[in-house]
């Protein structure tokens, strides 16, 4: 059974930190792609950050670029999501998702999905 298991999620002040964690079993974890989601209130889903197959390329939403950081720990089968100064409008449900394509940011590329965790800054 894949299992995908986001961590670190919480309250925070703004200009604040959290460390997201997404652990995985059931797949073969270096043969996937990996993405964080997010999904405000009223909002569509999002693609914030994507680490490739090979653990060699990476995306960021602009809206993220040079606060967040995405890394992987292959031994341990998770993916970290590293947000700094973290604003309000970075609130939302996020979620660690698995692809067997070497790379993406759209949706339909990921085929495994965690159940999410809550992110909620304030101002």
């Amino acid at each position: 059974e894949v299992q995908l298991v986001e961590s670190g999620g919480g309250l925070v002040q703004a200009g604040g930190s959290l460390r997201l964690s997404c652990a995985a079993s059931g797949i073969t974890f270096e043969n996937h792609a990996i993405g964080w989601f997010r999904q405000a209130p009223g909002k569509e889903r999002e693609a914030v950050s994507c680490i490739s197959r090979d653990r060699d390329e990476t995306y960021y939403v602009k809206s993220v670029k040079g606060r967040f950081t995405i890394s992987s720990d292959n031994a341990k089968n998770t993916v970290y999501l590293q947000m700094n100064s973290l604003k309000p409008e970075d609130t939302g449900v996020y979620y660690c998702a698995a692809s067997t394509f070497s790379m993406g940011n759209l949706e339909e590329f990921y085929g495994y999905w965690g159940q999410g965790t809550q992110v909620t800054v304030s101002s």
